[in-house]
């Protein structure tokens, strides 16, 4: 199953949604947040399942939880935006909460930058932004993942 990640697009996703149509047309889209509506106008857009959590900057969105937990190939997600848990600053709270909820894969935003990491047995990562980017290469990204006998993530940029 191919799978696009995508946090942080604050308002603009224009460049994203053109990508996405562009591209082999992927089976699901995960939204980690900061705008959760632009989530909505993506599954509208692309007419792809859209799976959406709420980020800080959704603080009066009462529709879309901050945490969410599913399966998918037999491997179990955990998504967040990330706030709550200090991702800014260290992945620990992130990464006990991952433990916790016996997650396979841990998908986070809210830094801007982004990062695939594989730590006790998960695999973590933040798709970065396809508005603000932030981080040393300042470069709009998002990611995809492909779950079939094995995980594998890549980090995609628009140009």
């Amino acid at each position: 199953m191919k799978i696009v990640v995508v946090s942080d697009t604050h308002g603009k996703i224009d460049h994203f949604v053109s990508r996405i149509k562009s591209m082999d047309k992927p089976q699901l889209i995960i939204h980690l947040g900061d705008y959760a509506e632009d989530g909505e106008k993506i599954q509208s857009l692309t007419n792809i399942e859209t799976v959406i959590v709420k980020g800080n900057g959704d603080y009066f969105n009462k529709i879309y939880e901050e945490d969410k937990i599913f399966e998918i190939g037999g491997k179990k997600f955990f998504i967040t935006h990330g706030h709550k848990y200090g991702v800014r600053y260290r992945l620990d709270n992130l990464m006990y909460k991952g433990e916790e909820v016996g997650a396979d894969i841990i998908l986070f935003g809210h830094t801007h930058v982004p990062v695939i990491l594989k730590e006790s047995n998960m695999m973590i990562m933040n798709p970065g932004s396809v508005s603000y980017p932030r981080g040393f290469a300042r470069e709009k990204t998002f990611g995809i993942i492909e779950v079939r006998n094995t995980v594998s993530m890549t980090i995609e940029k628009i140009d």
